[in-house]
């Protein structure tokens, strides 16, 4: 029995975990996605309880901490069932933000869907997290294909530590994630786990061309494929996400612009609030609705993004079409 399989017969949870991983496996298969069998393989057996040894759920008096070594076998239970819940957890908080989490196991369950990852493929994670997305990976390309990158190094000693009790080994790096990792270069995937205000262009050159970069960008997923060292291109995803900002890469397209005097249903469109915020700083607000009411409530699959040449836009329907808006490229990172 080799040393990794031994440590995870020594996890005192593996049995109940077992129960509620194959539940999280149903739910997540239920809405469509994994249809992959080397990623439903992964989600089987990737012990996500082993990533998130503690977690934090919001109450009205801030956080409560939840986690394995609780005296209370009560909750023990409850944290055992949050780890394998479809949502996300909150891993680090300081001074009551929120700097850290595990993303939602659906969510990831996408984006991985959508890389399209092959046999022999290298990734590139930008923000390690806990270490359970570098898991999954690695269980489905190989620990020396993975590699995942995060600018804080207690983070990523965290994440080692992880990936090391659950049997996994991809390379874990501490280092600006905007600056991508030359030296493990080049990829045929880079994967962001953290939200940008734009995608870094020193990330294109590592990259093979054909390669893909799947990044949260505006509270949504962008895709692009990489045409060369100076070019990429892609659409939006279907699904909305939220996560943690990159840190080094300066502030994202998060926040919603306050815009009155907008009927109810206009402003309670998950879409609209898309728009703005891809938009921000670019489209007046009120153009911004005169647009949406033009173009008939466009869904995000029609926006998309173009890097190119220093520059980065995104656009409705068309790059060089009528309806385009730079994006912010921050200072000199990712150059």
């Amino acid at each position: 029995m080799g040393a990794d399989q031994d440590a995870r017969m020594r996890d005192p949870f593996a049995g109940p975990a077992a129960e509620v991983r194959a539940a999280l496996l149903r739910r997540i298969t239920a809405t469509g996605a994994l249809e992959d069998p080397a990623w439903r393989a992964a989600f089987a057996e990737v012990p996500r309880h082993l990533f998130v040894p503690y977690y934090y759920v919001s109450t009205f008096a801030g956080y409560e901490r939840l986690w394995s070594g609780d005296s209370d076998p009560d909750r023990r239970e409850r944290w055992l069932r949050g780890a394998y819940a479809d949502g996300p957890l909150a891993t680090r908080v300081r001074d009551g933000e929120l700097v850290s989490s595990s993303s939602q196991p659906s969510l990831m369950a996408r984006m991985l869907d959508a890389l399209e990852v092959r046999d022999g493929h290298s990734v590139l994670e930008i923000g390690a997290g806990t270490g359970y997305n570098a898991a999954l990976l690695a269980h489905r390309l190989g620990d020396s294909h993975v590699t995942t990158v995060d600018l804080d190094p207690e983070i990523t000693e965290s994440a080692r530590s992880h990936l090391q009790a659950a049997g996994y080994h991809p390379t874990v790096i501490t280092g600006d994630g905007a600056r991508g990792c030359p030296g493990r270069a080049p990829f045929d995937r880079v994967i962001a786990t953290c939200a940008l205000p734009s995608v870094p262009q020193s990330w294109l050159p590592q990259c093979r061309p054909g390669g893909l970069v799947l990044a949260p960008l505006a509270n949504g997923l962008i895709l692009l494929r990489v045409r060369d060292a100076d070019h990429a291109e892609g659409h939006f995803l279907h699904t909305p996400a939220f996560f943690v900002p990159l840190r080094g890469g300066g502030p994202v397209r998060t926040a919603i612009p306050h815009v009155g005097g907008l009927p109810r249903r206009v402003a309670g469109s998950e879409l609209f609030r898309f728009l703005l915020t891809l938009t921000a700083g670019s489209l007046d607000p009120h153009e911004a609705l005169s647009l949406w009411q033009r173009e008939q409530r466009p869904e995000r699959e029609r926006f998309g993004a173009t890097v190119s040449g220093g520059r980065q836009w995104a656009w409705l329907d068309d790059p060089e079409g009528p309806y385009a808006w730079p994006l912010d490229v921050p200072g000199d990172a990712g150059r």
